[in-house]
């Protein structure tokens, strides 16, 4: 099946299945609460196969983030991993424009920061990594950067305001290394930005 395929109507599903409608039902929320397929409701309706089936992985994540089973030394630790790679092809494909963008990232954080407005600022600072992550042109790595991005979302609003004076420094020294075309001190920014969070 490929994007935008239809589903066969729910009877079919049943009789293929040998399962009752409310199984085929409750079969089909699932895998559209996993982001697989969208249901659409009228003449023209049924079961379509999900453009966005990256949703199936921010919905893992999230579910193994409510029962407890990630923990913040190992969302940091899988960050660390990830974000080394996505820096270095970031930092290989950049181009003015995306540092232009990354700069203005940078300068509506400082302002939130300034302003007091923490939504705002955690807001700006998540978006950073998964423009990163969209400098790479590789939508595996986005998908994954935006996967982990919701998570870390979730925890840093579990958590409330907290103060990160060192991360619009360090966001700056970042994008000078990027400019620079030093990757290797841009990583180890970028690392040590993310141990000392």
């Amino acid at each position: 099946l490929t994007v935008g395929s239809r589903l066969p109507p729910e009877r079919a599903l049943s009789e293929q299945f040998g399962v009752s409608r409310n199984t085929v039902r409750e079969a089909l929320r699932s895998l559209e609460h996993a982001g697989l397929i969208r249901l659409q409701k009228g003449a023209s309706g049924g079961a379509f196969i999900s453009e966005r089936s990256g949703e199936a992985i921010v919905t893992g994540l999230m579910d193994l983030y409510h029962v407890g089973a990630i923990q913040p030394v190992q969302l940091t630790e899988a960050r660390i991993w990830i974000e080394s790679v996505v820096v270095r092809e970031a930092c290989r494909k950049a181009t003015v424009e995306q540092l232009a963008e990354l700069r203005r990232n940078v300068d509506e954080a400082e302002d939130a920061q300034q302003k007091k407005d923490f939504a705002r600022r955690a807001e700006r600072h998540l978006e950073f990594h998964r423009m990163l992550a969209r400098m790479t042109g590789n939508p595996i790595i986005e998908v994954f950067m935006d996967s982990l991005m919701t998570v870390l979302g979730h925890y840093i609003k579990s958590i409330g305001d907290y103060d990160n004076l060192y991360v619009i420094p360090s966001r700056r020294r970042f994008l000078k290394h990027m400019e620079d075309g030093d990757v290797s001190a841009a990583i180890a920014e970028m690392e040590s930005s993310l141990l000392r969070l």
